[in-house]
């Protein structure tokens, strides 16, 4: 065991590096240079081989696929997303089933992205469980077997911002992590480039108190499919640092540790009693422990530029340098073209599904130097991307 830590830390420390010089090389395109800019470019188009590091920057991440269009987390959206031209797609927010099987649904209660409300043969699974903390009350996943799941269909889970994504209401059933596998090389195959994918593992913590962990059962698939390696076409990621750490130790993938708004605490250091917040997590000492076992990090966008106290935009904080300095790639969540996601001076009118200057808010955040963007929206992130590289930058 001690010699397989040596190696991983070294073989990590050497992976950091590279990303540390990917990183330092995509700055010039972050910052406009036209040879720089050209060079990142020129690898949207296919996988080159290696790893994150060839991913093109700033990286387009199809949130939960291509949900501003399509009901979240099913092949329809995620197939939507590779169509729209996303360089990732995030294909699994991943939760068990009680018969211990992957499946990818935002959150365990499937009430407000599944039409399990209808279905009366489920009624009495309707239940109250505090999760992270949080009473919740639903319908979950670990109540539920894999065949039982299969009978659900999706629905779009905020029908009053995304009344056109109604449509496709009962279209797709719930998809299994393995499915997803299996989808990657499909549509590689299909498509002619590497399909990348960012599953993320959902309340670790609290699934691991019901015997159900996450991280086995992830790398266990990986390893099936030949998936678990450090060039591997697999981003994984977690709000638990824990989570990724225990990841670390189980395959070679890119991580990332998400990070929430600055007052708030990992779940994971909650139940352990670690007093530490996300505030403390990215400052140099936090980030440099963060390099010893990820890649990246993926901070909500308040995190990259704060916002006042009515909700726009102020000046960029000091994370994508800290981050950058410790070798750490940044991937800020997630910019929507909906008003109600936008700070209140990039809104148009105010309806609560009308676009906004969303292509605004993308040049904002690119401008600081990050490595990528999640966005429901990928063809406009791509477009936005588009403009900040060529230099076209449309007056504000």
């Amino acid at each position: 065991m001690g010699t397989r830590e040596s190696d991983e830390q070294g073989r990590r420390a050497g992976r950091r590096a590279v990303l540390g010089a990917a990183v330092l090389g995509a700055g010039g395109a972050v910052l406009g240079l036209p040879g720089a800019a050209r060079a990142v470019q020129g690898v949207a188009g296919g996988w080159q081989g290696g790893g994150l590091e060839n991913l093109p920057v700033p990286t387009i991440v199809g949130h939960r696929g291509a949900s501003g269009y399509r009901p979240e987390h099913t092949f329809g959206s995620y197939d939507l997303a590779l169509d729209l031209g996303a360089h990732v797609v995030e294909a699994g927010d991943l939760v068990p089933t009680k018969d211990g099987h992957l499946v990818c649904r935002h959150e365990p209660e499937i009430g407000g992205t599944t039409d399990v409300a209808d279905h009366p043969e489920f009624a009495a699974r309707r239940t109250t469980k505090t999760v992270d903390g949080v009473p919740t009350t639903g319908w979950f996943t670990e109540d539920f077997t894999l065949a039982e799941l299969k009978t659900l269909r999706a629905v779009e889970r905020i029908p009053a911002n995304r009344p056109h994504n109604t449509l496709y209401t009962g279209r797709w059933e719930i998809p299994t992590f393995e499915e997803v596998l299996k989808w990657q090389d499909e549509q590689t195959r299909k498509r002619g480039r590497q399909v990348w994918i960012y599953p993320e593992t959902k309340h670790p913590t609290y699934f691991r108190k019901l015997g159900l962990g996450l991280e086995e059962r992830v790398a266990a698939l990986l390893r099936k499919y030949g998936k678990d390696k450090e060039d591997s076409p697999v981003i994984l990621q977690s709000f638990e640092p824990t989570s990724i750490q225990r990841l670390d130790r189980l395959v070679g993938n890119p991580l990332v540790v998400l990070l929430s708004n600055a007052r708030s605490r990992p779940w994971d250091f909650v139940e352990a009693g670690d007093q530490r917040t996300v505030a403390d997590l990215i400052t140099p000492k936090g980030l440099k422990e963060i390099a010893s076992y990820a890649q990246g990090i993926g901070p909500t966008v308040d995190l990259v530029i704060p916002k006042d106290a009515e909700g726009n935009l102020t000046e960029p904080s000091r994370l994508v340098r800290d981050a950058h300095a410790a070798g750490l790639i940044l991937h800020p969540y997630t910019v929507r073209n909906e008003n109600p996601f936008l700070p209140p001076k990039f809104r148009k009118g105010t309806a609560v599904d009308a676009y906004g200057d969303v292509f605004g808010v993308f040049q904002a955040y690119f401008a600081t130097g990050i490595d990528g963007i999640f966005t429901d929206n990928p063809d406009t992130g791509l477009l936005a991307r588009e403009d900040f590289l060529s230099g076209r930058h449309a007056n504000r």
